[in-house]
């Protein structure tokens, strides 16, 4: 069995646009903070979601091709590995088939009450890696 994949539709507002009339390098950070969250939200059962939260640790950005205002962008989540209480995720920003920016990043589960890093079921980590 493959990865799982979670895709997270963009809508680009006119905010998001720089003085070089493309989507702002800060934007992209925004968006991936977005679709990890909800593709977390999405797949993990509600009581887990309850009881977990995220926070990013590290992002790597490789920006391939400008965005703009009126572009359809979407973002393609990957869960690569959870390790304890880390999850790193691939998000790969397309419009089309084409490959605008592409981040992986490091992230930390927390308990929601105690704020402390928590580790992850290993029935919930199915839901993101099936092969685990």
């Amino acid at each position: 069995m493959g990865l799982a994949m979670y895709r997270h539709a963009i809508g680009i507002e006119p905010a998001d646009i720089d003085h070089m009339g493309h989507v702002n390098n800060s934007v992209y950070l925004k968006w991936v903070q977005e679709a990890v969250v909800q593709y977390w939200e999405k797949i993990a059962p509600a009581d887990a979601v309850a009881r977990h939260l995220w926070v990013a640790l590290k992002h790597e950005i490789s920006y391939r091709r400008p965005a703009f205002l009126d572009d359809i962008v979407v973002a393609d989540v990957i869960a690569e590995q959870v390790q304890g209480a880390r999850a790193l995720f691939t998000t790969v920003i397309k419009r089309g088939e084409e490959v605008v920016a592409e981040i992986n990043s490091t992230w930390c589960c927390l308990d929601a009450v105690s704020r402390r890093p928590a580790r992850l079921a290993k029935d919930i980590v199915g839901r993101f890696l099936p092969q685990a």
